[in-house]
């Protein structure tokens, strides 16, 4: 019996390997990719800018140093739709759907920082965070979305003097798949992300500040990428075919459209999402504020620079005491 027990593990075993096997077989395979096409066009908005959201800050901990991102009044007012010329709405990822094989895919690791209260792509660069008002003055524009790779670890790292903490939400199930707390100065926090099948929309919020978001596209090939503020995208060397392209932004519902993609040829496709349609989740809703208007913040979280967020490295973030003599 001993051995016929064993002989039914090693055949169970060997079926698995067998699994294992043929889903790494069928992904994405690299190869040398002849007369390949281009996708070119523009994502646009239609319609009145959505509001941005507003959240009192008397309801957050570490008021005081989150403040540096406040309007002047003692609330964080978060921007979630940027606008360009024509119409160009930044933050929204591209992504041609179910390619099995083309140019190099590396692995995606996906690393956000913490910044004044705010989480940062990694590789957002300095000019896709900080803008020159009228007067010169730097203000902050914050960078809303990236891509994730599933079953691959994602980390943050903390410049705040304080804790936050990761939550990682599977957004279209809603529940929440990565929960871990960021220790102030921590370098490499995180974990690994294990959508459902067919889930590929993730959400990422402090569990100590609802103000600090940053969402994320799953992909599983390299044809994508994440529109800026004129809204304009191209994506290049497909292999010529016919594909499903998808556009997606946080608060809209993901549109796909079908191209055939010519040889060493560029094909035009063009999104456009109304403002009209925007519909945020209950949690999200601001219909009744969480304090009421005639409520007055303390005065420790008012600061005289509306909008403003000092740029990393500045003198003036050597301690809040130097912060406070500046204001």
């Amino acid at each position: 019996m001993n051995r016929l027990y064993w002989f039914g593990v090693g055949v169970l075993f060997l079926g698995m390997v067998g699994i294992s096997t043929a889903e790494v077989v069928s992904g994405y395979e690299e190869v040398e990719v002849k007369a390949g096409g281009t996708i070119s066009g523009k994502v646009t908005l239609k319609g009145e800018i959505p509001p941005p959201r507003v959240f009192p800050l008397v309801l957050y901990p570490f008021g005081p140093f989150c403040k540096r991102i406040s309007d002047g009044q003692g609330n964080v007012v978060l921007e979630e739709f940027y606008v360009g010329s024509g119409g160009g709405l930044k933050d929204t990822v591209v992504a041609v759907q179910q390619v099995k094989k083309g140019k190099p895919f590396p692995t995606i690791n996906s690393k956000w920082v913490t910044e004044d209260c705010m989480f940062h792509p990694a590789e957002a660069s300095f000019n896709e965070k900080y803008l020159k008002d009228e007067d010169g003055k730097l203000h902050h524009e914050h960078p809303l979305v990236t891509v994730v790779e599933n079953h691959q670890r994602i980390s943050v790292r903390n410049y705040d003097p304080i804790v936050h903490n990761i939550q990682v939400f599977q957004n279209e199930k809603g529940n929440i798949i990565l929960n871990v707390p960021l220790a102030p100065g921590a370098e490499d926090a995180g974990g690994k992300l294990n959508f459902t099948r067919g889930r590929r929309i993730s959400q990422m919020i402090c569990g100590m500040h609802e103000f600090m978001q940053s969402w994320a596209f799953v992909v599983d090939n390299p044809y994508y990428t994440n529109t800026k503020k004129d809204g304009d995208f191209k994506i290049d060397r497909l292999p010529p075919g016919t594909y499903k392209v998808v556009a997606w932004h946080p608060h809209f519902k993901p549109v796909e459209k079908q191209v055939t993609v010519p040889a060493d040829g560029t094909v035009a496709l063009n999104f456009e999402f109304d403002a009209s349609e925007v519909k945020r989740p209950i949690y999200e809703s601001q219909e009744k504020f969480r304090i009421g208007p005639e409520a007055r913040p303390e005065d420790q979280l008012t600061h005289t620079h509306p909008f403003r967020q000092r740029p990393p490295g500045e003198p003036s973030r050597k301690n809040e005491a130097d912060h406070e003599k500046e204001e």
